[in-house]
C-alpha cells in the first residue's frame, strides 16, 4: 500500500478520467493536430507561447493542453467540462484550486508507441510525473517525466515477446508501459513511494496492468527470475550521497552499476536478457573497458556501448543544470567544488555514458566493449536484437570450417569510402578505405583492396571458401594466408551487421542477383 500522503485515484475514478482524456482527444496525435508542427516543436524546445496561441479555440483539448503541458491556471468551469467531477482529482493531489482557477499539481503528458513491426496497433498512454519547474526538480524525491534517458532506453529495448519483464527503478513507469506491449507479466519496482504512486497513475490512466513493488534494487523480487530486465537506474557517478533519488544511488562513483551488473545473471531465466543505461568512470592509469568487464558475472554475453565521454567539469555542470540549479549560484558552486574535489581525489579523467546489454548463457560467453559511433536514427532496438542473433550465429560457426562453408550477403546499407590527400608528385594519394553502414550506428572498418573485393563478392550465392579461392586467384595471394587474414575480419563484419548470413539465420535474407561472371565481384 502507498502512503495516503501520495497522489492517487481509486480504480473507478482512474477509469473515468481516462475516458475524459480520450473523449477530449488528449493523445499524442490529438495534441500534435491541435498545435500544428511549429507550435508543437516550440513546446518541445520549452517555448510555450506558440502552443498557448494555437490552443485557443481548442475546446476541452485546448484546456487540457494549457492545464497540464503549459501549467497555466484555467477557469474551473472549463476544467470541469474537460474532466468532470474535480473533487477526486483535488483530493488526490492531481489538481489544486487557487483563487484564480484550477492548476495542475502533476504533469500528465500524452505519450505512446506506434504500430509494431508485426502489425500490432499503436498505443496511447499518459505519463504522470512531478511538474518540471526548477524549484520542483530540486526536491530530493522529485519524480522526473519522459526525458532523453528514458526515451533512449525505450528505443534500445529488444521487443521480442517474453513471459516476464522487470522494470527495475521504474520512476514514473515509462519502461513498464513499453514492456507491457511484449511481455505477458510486468513487475516494476522503485525505492521511492512517490515514484510508485505516480507510476500507478501512469499505468492506470493508460489501461496497463503492472505489478508495482516498493524496495531497493532486487529486494522486492528476491527469489524471482525474469525473461527480460530493463533499468534506467540512478547512474550518476559522484560522492557517496543522495541529493536526488532519481539519479543518486547512495554509493560512491560507479559502484552501484558494478553491483547491479554483478548480480543480474542470478535474476535472469536461461537465455534472458537485461538492458540498462549506465555511467562509468575513466580513471587515470586504468583502461575503462577492463573496468567495466571486471563487473560482469560469469555466464553472460555482454555488449557495452559507450555513447559519450565528458570531462569532470562538464559532468558536474550537466547534472547541476538537470537538477534545476544555476551553476553560478553560491549553493551550486559549493556543491560543484565538493563534487570536483571528490572526482580529483579518485583520479577521474572523464565520465562515460552508454548502453549495456546482457544475456544469460550456458555457452562460451561473448563480451564486447566498444564505442558507439554516429547517429542512432530510430534507436538501437533493432541493432540490439540483431546483435543477439549475430552472436548466436557466430557461436554456431565458431570453427573456421563452419564459417568457410557459410554463404553471406553484404548488407544493402553498406558503403565504401576512400580518403585521399594531395600527392606532392601530382594527383591524389590514397590515405584509407573504409566500409561502414549507412544510417543507424555507423560501424566502420578499414579495409584493403582484397577485403573490399571480398565484401563486394558476398552476394548470397557462393560459400565464403569459394569466394576466398577466387580472391586468391585474382590477386595472386596464397589461399591459406587469405583465410588467416580474412576470417577475423569476417566475424567482425557479421557482428556489426555488414555481412548477413543467408542460412541458419532467424530471419532469412534473399541473395542478390548473381553477376554474369562469378569471379567479377572478387576480382
Amino acid at each position: 500500500m502507498l502512503p495516503a500522503s501520495e497522489p492517487g485515484l481509486d480504480t473507478a475514478q482512474t477509469e473515468r478520467v481516462r475516458g475524459c482524456l480520450l473523449d477530449a482527444g488528449y493523445t499524442p496525435d490529438g495534441v500534435r493536430a491541435l498545435l500544428g508542427r511549429s507550435a508543437h516543436d516550440a513546446l518541445t524546445r520549452g517555448e510555450p507561447a506558440p502552443a498557448a496561441r494555437a490552443s485557443r479555440g481548442g475546446g476541452e483539448l485546448g484546456t487540457l493542453v494549457r492545464l497540464f503541458l503549459l501549467e497555466d491556471t484555467e477557469p474551473e468551469p472549463a476544467v470541469t467540462a474537460a474532466l468532470g467531477d474535480l473533487d477526486p482529482l483535488l483530493a488526490g493531489r492531481i489538481l489544486r484550486r487557487t483563487p484564480d482557477g484550477i492548476r495542475a499539481a502533476l504533469d500528465i503528458r500524452p505519450y505512446g508507441e506506434g504500430p509494431g513491426d508485426d502489425g500490432e496497433p499503436g498505443a496511447d498512454w499518459w505519463v504522470v510525473s512531478d511538474l518540471d519547474s526548477p524549484a520542483n526538480r530540486q526536491d530530493r524525491a522529485h519524480v522526473t517525466g519522459v526525458g532523453g534517458a528514458s526515451l533512449s532506453l525505450a528505443a534500445a529495448t529488444v521487443r521480442r515477446p517474453v513471459g516476464s519483464l522487470l522494470d527495475l527503478g521504474t520512476g514514473c513507469g515509462v519502461q513498464a508501459l513499453h514492456g507491457s506491449r511484449h511481455a505477458v507479466n510486468v513487475v516494476a519496482t522503485d525505492v521511492l513511494p512517490r515514484a510508485l504512486a505516480l507510476a500507478r497513475l501512469s499505468c492506470g490512466l493508460s489501461g496497463v496492468d503492472v505489478d508495482l513493488r516498493e524496495g531497493a534494487w532486487f529486494d522486492p523480487v528476491e527469489g524471482e527470475r525474469f525473461d527480460q530486465i530493463v533499468s534506467n537506474p540512478p547512474f550518476v557517478p559522484g560522492p557517496e550521497r543522495v541529493d536526488y533519488v532519481y539519479r543518486d544511488s547512495g554509493l560512491a562513483g560507479d559502484a552501484a552499476l558494478a553491483a547491479l551488473l554483478g548480480g543480474i545473471a542470478d535474476r535472469l531465466n536461461p537465455g534472458g536478457i537485461a538492458q540498462l543505461l549506465g555511467s562509468w568512470l575513466h580513471v587515470r592509469g586504468e583502461d575503462w573497458p577492463d573496468r567495466v568487464r571486471s563487473w560482469l558475472p560469469a555466464g553472460v554475453d555482454a555488449w557495452v556501448l559507450q555513447r559519450e565521454v565528458v570531462d569532470p567539469a562538464m559532468h558536474v555542470g550537466t547534472w547541476q543544470r538537470d537538477a534545476g540549479l544555476v551553476p553560478s549560484s553560491p549553493a551550486a558552486r559549493r556543491q560543484a567544488d565538493a563534487w570536483l574535489d571528490w572526482l580529483d581525489a579518485e583520479r577521474v579523467e572523464g565520465v562515460g555514458f552508454g548502453f549495456l546489454l546482457v544475456r544469460r548463457t550456458d555457452a562460451a560467453p561473448t563480451v564486447v566493449v566498444e564505442d558507439l559511433p554516429g547517429e542512432l536514427g530510430e534507436g538501437l532496438g533493432r541493432e540490439m536484437t540483431g546483435w543477439l542473433d549475430r552472436v548466436e550465429w557466430l557461436r554456431a560457426h565458431h570453427r573456421d570450417t563452419d564459417l568457410l562453408g557459410a554463404t553471406l550477403l553484404i548488407a544493402p546499407e553498406t558503403v565504401l569510402e576512400s580518403a585521399s590527400s594531395v600527392d606532392p608528385d601530382g594527383g591524389w594519394a590514397e590515405l584509407s578505405t573504409t566500409v561502414r553502414r549507412w544510417g543507424g550506428p555507423g560501424w566502420e572498418h578499414q579495409v584493403d583492396g582484397p577485403a573490399a573485393a571480398l565484401l563486394a563478392g558476398c552476394r548470397g550465392h557462393l560459400p565464403l571458401s569459394e569466394l576466398i579461392a577466387l580472391l586468391s586467384y585474382a590477386h595472386d595471394l596464397p589461399t591459406d594466408a587469405l583465410v588467416t587474414a580474412t576470417l577475423p575480419a569476417v566475424r567482425e563484419f557479421v557482428r556489426h551487421g555488414l555481412l548477413l548470413p543467408v542460412d541458419g539465420w532467424p530471419h532469412p535474407v534473399a541473395p542478390r542477383a548473381a553477376a554474369t561472371d562469378p569471379a567479377g565481384p572478387v576480382g
